[in-house]
C-alpha cells in the first residue's frame, strides 16, 4: 500500500487523537509554529508511540505563511521520492487549497481536511455497516476511474487495503457479494467490470 503522508499544521488544528494513524502506511509531522511552545501530552504520547513513523518540524521563522511554506517544501521533498505516496494536509487553512490544486495537476495525490478524522482512509475504516462500507468502496472505485481493479483477485485485496486490512475474508467476501447483487459489480470468468453512479 502506498505510504499516506499526514502533515498537521499544529498552529491550525491540535488533534485530540492520533493514534487511528498507528497503521505502517501513515508517516506524521506535526509542523509547529516558531512561536508555539507546548504540544499536548496526548499528541507527544502518540507520536511517540509511532516510532520512526512520526515526526516534528520546528518552524525556524516567524512570518505569515511561514508554516504553509515549510509544509509546501515537505511535500515536494516527499513526493520526488515517492511518487505514488498520498498527502493529506491537516488544516482549517483554506490558503492550502491553490497548493493542492496545483499538485493534482503534476499528478500528485494530495488533499487538505480539517480533522485528522476526515481523512478518506480512517472514515473507511471507521465505517460499521454494510450500506456504509458499501458507499465507501464505490466512492473509491468511482474516484479510481480507469484504474479500478481488473480482476476478482485485485478487488478483493483493494477492499480490504479501503478498510486498513482489518475485515475478515469472510466481511470482505460478503461486501464483493453486495457488490454484486446491487448491480455495481459484474463478474466474468475472474474479471471484473462496473456498472457505477455518475
Amino acid at each position: 500500500m502506498r505510504t499516506n503522508y499526514v502533515l498537521i499544521d499544529y498552529e491550525s488544528v491540535q488533534p485530540a487523537d492520533l493514534s487511528t494513524l498507528r497503521h505502517d502506511h501513515f508517516r506524521v509531522i506535526v509542523f509547529v509554529g516558531v512561536h508555539q511552545n507546548k504540544i499536548t501530552y496526548e499528541t507527544a504520547a502518540a507520536l511517540q508511540q509511532m516510532g520512526s513513523k512520526a515526526d516534528y518540524v520546528k518552524i525556524s521563522g516567524a512570518g505569515p505563511n511561514a508554516l504553509d511554506f515549510h509544509i509546501a517544501f515537505y511535500i515536494g521533498q516527499f513526493a520526488g521520492r515517492e511518487p505514488e505516496a498520498y498527502f493529506y494536509i491537516v488544516s482549517k487553512d483554506a490558503g492550502f487549497d491553490p497548493l493542492i490544486s496545483h499538485l493534482k495537476t503534476r499528478k500528485i495525490r494530495a488533499l487538505r481536511v480539517k480533522t485528522v478524522g476526515d481523512i478518506p482512509l480512517l472514515k473507511a475504516g471507521n465505517a460499521k455497516s454494510t450500506p456504509e462500507r458499501i458507499a465507501m468502496i464505490v466512492a473509491d472505485l468511482c474516484k479510481r476511474g480507469a484504474a479500478r481493479p481488473r480482476t476478482v483477485a485485485t478487488l478483493t485485496s483493494t477492499v480490504g487495503a479501503l478498510f486498513l486490512k482489518q475485515l475478515s475474508p469472510d466481511e470482505i467476501s460478503a461486501l464483493l457479494k453486495a457488490l454484486l447483487e446491487l448491480g455495481y459489480v459484474s463478474v466474468s470468468g475472474n474479471k471484473v467490470s462496473y456498472n457505477l453512479p455518475t
